[in-house]
């Protein structure tokens, strides 16, 4: 597949908390929907420049194949729908209003570090999933 019809995720490549959300959209993702960017990286950095993101990102996003811009909450809800069966019930909790999500959203992304650890260096992608990063 081409990556143009892939969901592109970017994410804070030092982040422990990101790259564990990442590990498991890896593993569950069995469809290989999205391919993966730290944000740190030359194609998290060409992206970023490409659809005009803010130069300090606190927040994963999802670049959909139609060029859509998703952040915050919306991802990880997207993320869910998009892997469809049991997962998609999780979706649901788009319910609750956006200002809401996106504030514990921001209280999450704003400690990360200081509560989830923060990585020296980006992750090194394991071999069986190097072709699901964009250098």
């Amino acid at each position: 597949m081409p990556i143009s019809s892939k969901h592109i995720i970017l994410f804070d490549g030092f982040c422990v908390l990101c790259n564990s959300s990442v590990h498991w959209l890896l593993r569950h993702d069995n469809r290989e929907l999205f391919m993966f960017a730290p944000l740190q990286s030359r194609a998290g950095n060409e992206l970023s420049l490409q659809y005009n993101l803010p130069d300090k990102i606190e927040t994963v996003i999802m670049i959909t194949p139609e060029g859509e811009t998703i952040t915050h909450s919306d991802v990880m809800l997207e993320a869910f729908k998009l892997l469809g069966g049991g997962y998609k019930m999780l979706s649901w909790f788009s319910w609750i209003p956006k200002g809401f999500r996106d504030g514990v959203y921001r209280i999450i992304a704003r400690y990360r570090y200081r509560w989830f650890g923060k990585k020296d260096a980006c992750m090194i992608p394991d071999p069986k999933w190097r072709a699901r990063f964009l250098d």
